[in-house]
């Protein structure tokens, strides 16, 4: 017997309904976070081998870091180290089988997204005060 509906019914989960929770939104930030620090990284590293390689080029390497775009990626990467070391810090809890329920999970989701906030402005804070 053939379903008439069939076509009529939308995909389970559908997507404009379906929401991740906030579990699997801070396990994806750390997976992202973790990879966006490596283009920091490179940055960095680039920087220094400018430096010394010579002063012309260094001069060039030295006025994209401090650009607008060098100044957003240096931040972000503050960012995303805050939160790429508190998310660590919360899988070594859940490695230890502690805080596995579902509202302790949540809170410590939360507790990554606020801290690494948190932290990323005092760290800036005290950058500019320095």
């Amino acid at each position: 017997m053939a379903d008439v509906n069939r076509g009529n019914r939308p995909l389970s989960p559908h997507l404009t309904i379906y929401r991740l929770p906030i579990t699997a939104i801070t396990s994806i930030l750390t997976r992202i976070t973790g990879n966006a620090l490596l283009v920091a990284a490179l940055m960095t590293v680039w920087w220094f081998l400018a430096a010394a390689s010579g002063p012309e080029y260094y001069d060039f390497a030295n006025a994209v870091i401090t650009s607008w775009f060098g100044d957003l990626v240096m931040a972000l990467s503050v960012l995303g180290l805050w939160y790429h070391t508190l998310a660590g810090v919360r899988h070594l809890i859940w490695d230890q089988v502690i805080a596995l329920d579902i509202k302790t999970a949540e809170s410590l989701s939360w507790i990554v997204i606020i801290g690494s906030v948190a932290l990323t402005v005092l760290t800036w804070i005290i950058m500019l005060i320095a």
